[in-house]
């Protein structure tokens, strides 16, 4: 690969470009984003090399679609217009059903990889761009076997150069997993913050008694509306099944304290405390 087309210069697209920089030889990184000054950040800061447009694509050996998801759907049929037999393009989106039913039947589907790298920050824009940003992470591919051969052997090696474990899904079950381990933190976490900016009037009360815990658990509420207004529109029908899910267990954990059922209380809390377990694995 010597051509390799980002579009969308953010943390997820400019992280592949840094990361694809520092593993492979005579690469050339172009960048295409609607936003002039991403671009000239990105260039600034040495995250792509050159900014290009989408009638250029007829050059490249890899494209990397990572904008928000509704704007992907919108742009990948023109994007597979464009592109040569040889040439990948792979998107990094956070839903999948949508975005594989619209090139289900495009002439060009096999050059098309649906993917989406579970990795990420709360923050956005070229400087959130990081080395390593995938390493030890687990990238999620769906339908590959709509995808040419040769093109999925290219997809397979890169992510192993970029040190991901793979693991494939159908687009309506990664969809809906996605729901809980995702989006559903996301919504959670939008809301706390929500609620302590409605009820601690004081900013600097907020400041000076936010602990560590919660920091931590309001760190996704620094995530980007434009890129999360869009995945929750398109996985509309999953992310309502897992709210109501969530607020059934908040009505009932509100139902113990009302009742003063603090054993119950403690059962529910040691019985969760079996995510440690699980979660051992990937610390």
């Amino acid at each position: 690969m010597k051509n390799i087309y980002i579009i969308g210069v953010g943390l997820i697209g400019g992280s592949f470009a840094l990361d694809m920089k520092k593993q492979y030889q005579n690469v050339t990184i172009y960048g295409i984003d609607n936003n002039p000054d991403h671009i000239k950040d990105a260039i600034v800061l040495g995250v792509i090399d050159k900014e290009a447009t989408l009638n250029d694509l007829s050059k490249a050996d890899l494209v990397i679609v990572a904008i928000p998801v509704d704007a992907t759907v919108d742009l990948l049929p023109g994007l597979l217009d464009k592109v040569a037999d040889h040439t990948l393009v792979i998107d990094v989106g956070s839903t999948k059903e949508d975005l594989c039913l619209k090139v289900k039947d495009h002439p060009n589907r096999r050059n098309f990889l649906a993917s989406h790298p579970i990795a990420g920050t709360e923050f956005s824009g070229p400087s959130a761009a990081i080395n390593d940003l995938f390493q030890g992470k687990t990238i999620i591919i769906c339908d590959v076997e709509e995808t040419a051969f040769k093109l999925q052997e290219k997809a397979l090696k890169l992510f192993k150069d970029l040190g991901m474990r793979i693991r494939y899904m159908k687009p309506k079950s990664h969809d809906k997993h996605i729901a809980y381990m995702s989006h559903l933190s996301h919504i959670s976490s939008f809301m706390l913050g929500k609620t302590v900016i409605e009820k601690e009037k004081n900013e600097r009360d907020i400041f000076d008694m936010a602990g560590s815990g919660f920091e931590s658990t309001v760190r996704l509420a620094k995530s980007s509306p434009e890129m999360w207004t869009p995945i929750f529109k398109q996985n509309k029908t999953n992310v309502i099944e897992t709210l109501d899910e969530y607020i059934s267990n908040l009505k009932q954990f509100k139902r113990l304290m009302e009742e003063e059922d603090f054993d119950g209380i403690y059962n529910e809390m040691k019985n969760t405390n079996y995510i440690k377990q699980i979660l051992k694995g990937i610390e």
